[in-house]
């Protein structure tokens, strides 16, 4: 090899390697420099969460919900729902917080579509999503507010929690954790979150008045308020034109009421809440 052309390429290397050396320490120093240590508490909670990712503590992912709780006062330690009461109870102990009102809840779906006999107004051809058909005329059902079918929600459960039974959700108590992304899958808002221990509910969701709901529907709830006027423990209310239950104030009213708002329904929607039972059961049990 020629000599100049040896010198020159040891010149050029040594120059690269100057190069690099001169980055490479700015960037230590400025790592160092810059560093920011991880806090021990946000590892500890880190290490006891269930580590699902689910999102149902409302933060984005399991990270972002060990940072707020160790740094905000304001963030309950009871929000990691796959880990249900004894999580709760080790972040509490770590971040030096109260748990208060750990309680299981479930995924409820308020509808009685099938139980209804529902018809469709139109059949959809399109991708088979709820989120999809919903944007077609609000869903192929004649009720406008029924469940669409296609199993959005059973999709996103990262719990595998929701299957699908003739096109109809059917929840698993004892798999549901109540983590939420169920909810806000879903396009019609017809899944909600109520305790495991409710004592009663309504699987309806039609914001309609009563000829219409009878023209679709052969149970769904008439808004005949009913239930608001006879319920003693005053946990029923309307809210958006629909039924709302306060199911603290519905359980601790004790068993004195008798479930009055479900002898009184006329429309027999109101209901005794059973989790022994799966989904599809409970749209069927009808109080005696």
């Amino acid at each position: 090899m020629d000599p100049v052309l040896l010198k020159l390429a040891l010149g050029g290397l040594a120059v690269l390697g100057c190069i690099g050396l001169f980055f490479g320490v700015g960037l230590a120093m400025a790592a160092h420099k810059f560093a920011v240590e991880g806090d021990p508490k946000v590892e500890e909670v880190l290490e006891v969460l269930a580590g699902a990712q689910c999102g149902g503590c409302g933060f984005a992912g399991c990270e972002a919900y060990a940072e707020a709780v160790v740094h905000d006062p304001n963030v309950p330690p009871n929000l990691c729902f796959p880990g249900k009461a004894e999580v709760a109870e080790m972040v509490a102990e770590i971040t030096g917080k109260k748990v208060t009102g750990v309680q299981d809840i479930i995924a409820s779906v308020r509808c009685s579509r099938i139980e209804g006999k529902v018809g469709k107004r139109h059949k959809y051809t399109g991708h088979p999503s709820c989120a999809g058909a919903n944007l077609a005329f609000g869903g192929p059902f004649a009720c406008q507010y029924a469940c669409v079918g296609f199993g959005d929600c059973a999709e996103s459960c990262p719990f595998d929690a929701i299957t699908m039974k003739d096109g109809f959700p059917s929840v698993d108590p004892d798999t549901c954790v109540g983590c939420g992304t169920c909810v806000k899958a879903c396009p019609k808002k017809i899944i909600e979150l109520i305790p495991k221990a409710a004592r009663v509910w309504v699987p309806c969701s039609s914001k309609d008045t009563g000829p219409a709901v009878k023209q679709v529907c052969e149970v769904g709830c008439i808004s005949c308020k009913l239930c608001v006027k006879v319920c003693p423990a005053k946990a029923v209310s309307f809210e958006g034109d629909i039924v709302k239950i306060d199911h603290k104030k519905c359980m601790e009213f004790g068993p004195d009421c008798k479930e009055i708002c479900v002898e009184k329904c006329p429309r027999h929607i109101f209901r005794y809440y059973r989790t022994s039972k799966s989904e599809s059961e409970t749209l069927r049990a009808v109080a005696a």
